[in-house]
């Protein structure tokens, strides 16, 4: 079959010409409806190919009254950062509502993975179109999205990876953020020999766990003067993370620098800030929040690690908007860039 391409933008009538077929059955090879040959299906596809032919979503979408609802599930517990991926999430209902998207917050309790596992096991595609989960990876969570995905519910991690989506979630690379993190560090602390404390909310999420092998390899590899200890996990809770951070202060009166790998720094700082540590020691955290922003201009913290909530929030949508409509995303626009913020750039 030889194809001409049109010297205009190619339509449905110019691919069913091109493939001998009508246009009625173009529309079911296009829209993957039951009832059409193989054979049929391949010619369509290669006429596709060889006039190049994109179809307008947009156009499509309003002539059936397509609609997307999107669930993120986001943790129960959290604070600033959590809060302004909400308020982005509320500002991108605007932004995309053009588009006939919608989108939805459910709350998760992240330590309780078997009723998340319920949760995505209550969702149907009648409900739902897709939804962003920013979950610690475990067994049930991992079979529930599967499960999701079978019943035709575009899923995706956000935020916090799962080991089976490396290539189809919405967050920075955080091996490269952990590094990141351990080369503002090092840089800092200058020549100064001693101990680095280290502050997660919990070593089983996966972000903390690949944050922590960054910062120790940029550590080991280039800053051999420093020694970072052992993780302090807090729980997110204030009356824990204040015992195990005055402990390891007390176990090491060399701590030179300190970095908090959780998203949510603001209890550690504070109890640093009450426990009256020295403005020698350097500090480093992550995300951009109201409270590290306070924290840098108070020069009570050094640097902090970033990724643009309006971003991450926008990129799932697009992404998941690309799973329903079986169609590709710009992958240079969803790249999530990791952003160093100091005093004099917030």
């Amino acid at each position: 079959m030889t194809i001409q391409k049109p010297t205009l933008r190619p339509t449905t009538k110019d691919l069913a010409k091109a493939a001998g077929v009508s246009r009625a059955t173009v529309d079911r090879v296009l829209n993957g409806r039951e009832g059409v040959k193989q054979d049929t299906v391949d010619r369509v596809n290669k006429a596709i190919e060889g006039l190049g032919f994109v179809r307008n979503l947009q156009a499509a979408n309003l002539a059936k009254s397509q609609s997307y609802r999107f669930v993120f599930a986001l943790p129960r517990s959290g604070d600033q950062f959590l809060q302004q991926i909400i308020e982005r999430i509320e500002e991108a209902d605007a932004l995309f509502a053009a588009d006939h998207v919608w989108c939805d917050v459910h709350h998760i309790d992240e330590n309780d993975p078997h009723s998340i596992s319920n949760f995505l096991g209550s969702l149907s595609k009648e409900d739902v179109s897709g939804v962003a989960i920013m979950s610690p990876e475990t067994p049930q969570v991992r079979d529930a999205i599967t499960r999701l995905q079978e019943r035709g519910v575009a899923a995706l991690p956000f935020i916090s990876n799962q080991t089976m989506m490396d290539a189809h979630w919405v967050g920075i690379d955080n091996c490269a953020a952990g590094a990141t993190a351990g080369l503002l560090l090092g840089q800092c602390v200058g020549a100064r020999r001693g101990s680095v404390m280290v502050i997660a909310e919990s070593m089983q999420s996966r972000d903390s766990m690949e944050r922590r092998m960054g910062f120790d390899k940029e550590i080991n590899e280039n800053f051999p003067h420093l020694h970072a200890l052992p993780s302090l996990e807090t729980y997110g809770q204030a009356e824990r993370a204040r015992s195990v951070i005055s402990t390891n202060l007390r176990a090491n009166p060399d701590t030179v620098g300190i970095y908090v790998m959780a998203s949510e720094a603001r209890i550690p700082l504070s109890i640093l800030k009450e426990l009256d540590v020295a403005p020698s020691i350097i500090k480093i955290a992550h995300e951009r929040t109201p409270f590290t922003q306070q924290a840098l201009r108070d020069r009570t913290l050094d640097g902090v690690i970033a990724q643009d909530a309006g971003h991450l929030v926008r990129s799932a949508i697009r992404r998941l908007k690309g799973i329903v409509d079986r169609r590709q995303t710009l992958g240079s626009q969803e790249n999530i860039r990791i952003e160093i913020l100091l005093r004099t750039n917030i």
